[in-house]
């Protein structure tokens, strides 16, 4: 029966992105995040729902006559100099046999990226795009902060089998990312039931990435909190809540969750952390020896034997930095960080072309929360292997389509007048 709904939902609303590819963009997103076919025990749950929706939305955009428009920024030219990077360094990989199934899935991704930028060119269809990005994982941390309330934390939160998201720890570092987007959505919606069960399912998403267990997540989800704190309004409000959130944690959590944080202060000592550092010395040695890096799933046993410090204590790379320098080598890393560089001053510039616009101040407040959502990212993926995740080239998409639907184009490249002395 679940099986039925979903299919049929997905493809009822699909019909309707005959003239409107946006919907299809929509469900795309989705499905990729939330994964929904996973929840199901039949036909549905192996059912090709992500290609067939790339598909139709590139078709619905010749079939349809609205505007689509790719705005060349530092962050989509920089996308494009990445992905020919990528398929440069999938070339010359060091594991041909197994470097392209990862390649055909990140050069998809990038893919859906310009074809959502190129669609969403409405305030109206951003903001749907924002909801359902933060509620298709939102979800997720609904569910994950009741069970960890039910179990009194003595079980670790994971996701949907074969996504992203399906360890704890990607699943601990989807929801710190995404945490920030639910506040906004929770500062617009002005509904008293809509802001009580908003905040619910922020407090319950907090709960729920301490009871993945994710030592990553964690120090991600402070850096995230601190910088929430920082960029809200309402700084005293804000506060209490995520004191609240702290106190039900401490009361919440056992002693074997206490004992695997404090495990932070002794890295030295832990097996797991160490493993780590021989995967990031591993992923240095690659990209030295090899220009181009070793492509897509180069962290495998063998390579290890042949490039690791200690050849066999092999890990994958658990980290966002170390996992693109030993696929792509340090070209590839530089440009992986000059993308979330200008994504982040796209924000920046989003945010300041609309300070003095009352009427732009939803557009203000997700450009702020989008770079909170990449502070999130950054933080919890240095020590966790997510560098290609959906959800962050969905936080792009989102600040890019700002710039594009906020600033008009004549305005581009947008710079604020400088401030006048005081003399």
């Amino acid at each position: 029966m679940r099986d039925i709904a979903i299919t049929g939902f997905i493809f009822g609303l699909l019909l309707f992105a005959f003239k409107r590819p946006a919907i299809a963009v929509f469900l795309f997103t989705w499905v990729s995040l939330m994964n929904p076919h996973r929840l199901t025990y039949g036909f549905a749950y192996t059912f090709p729902f992500a290609a067939i929706l790339a598909g139709a939305t590139v078709l619905f955009m010749f079939t349809s006559r609205e505007p689509k428009k790719l705005p060349l920024t530092p962050v989509t030219v920089t996308l494009f100099v990445l992905a020919a990077w990528m398929t440069l360094s999938s070339l010359f990989a060091l594991e041909p046999m197994i470097v392209w199934l990862e390649w055909n899935r990140v050069i998809k991704t990038f893919f859906m990226v310009i074809i959502t930028i190129m669609v969403i060119n409405k305030p109206r269809d951003l903001k749907i795009f924002v909801w359902i990005v933060a509620l298709s994982l939102g979800f997720f941390g609904l569910k994950g902060g009741l069970f960890t309330l039910a179990s009194g934390g003595h079980f670790r939160v994971y996701g949907p089998e074969g996504s992203y998201i399906a360890e704890n720890n990607g699943m601990a570092l989807a929801l710190v990312t995404v945490l920030p987007l639910m506040w906004y959505l929770r500062s617009q919606v002005s509904s008293k039931w809509l802001i009580l069960g908003l905040t619910s399912a922020i407090v319950l998403t907090a709960v729920s990435v301490v009871g993945s267990y994710s030592r990553g997540a964690l120090i991600g989800g402070v850096a995230m909190l601190f910088f929430l704190w920082c960029h809200s309004r309402k700084k005293i409000p804000t506060a209490i809540i995520l004191l609240s959130v702290v106190a039900l944690i401490v009361m919440v959590m056992p002693a074997a969750w206490f004992e695997r944080m404090d495990t932070i202060n002794e890295y030295k000592t832990d097996d797991s952390a160490m493993g780590r550092v021989n995967a990031w010395k591993f992923a240095i040695n690659i990209a030295t020896t090899f220009p181009l890096g070793g492509g897509f799933n180069v962290f495998t046993p063998r390579m290890f034997l042949m490039y690791a410090p200690v050849p066999l204590d092999y890990h994958v790379a658990h980290s966002i930095w170390f996992q693109v320098l030993g696929d792509h080598g340090w070209v590839g890393l530089a440009m992986f960080i000059m993308l979330m560089v200008f994504a982040w001053r796209t924000g920046t510039r989003v945010r300041k072309f609309c300070a003095a616009q009352s009427d732009l101040k939803w557009a203000s407040d997700l450009s702020r929360m989008c770079q909170v959502c990449i502070i999130g990212y950054a933080v919890s993926g240095t020590f966790l292997s997510l560098a290609y995740f959906d959800l962050y080239y969905d936080i792009i998409i989102i600040l890019v389509c700002l710039e594009k639907i906020v600033i008009p184009k004549k305005s581009w490249p947008y710079k604020p007048a400088p401030t006048p002395e005081v003399k």
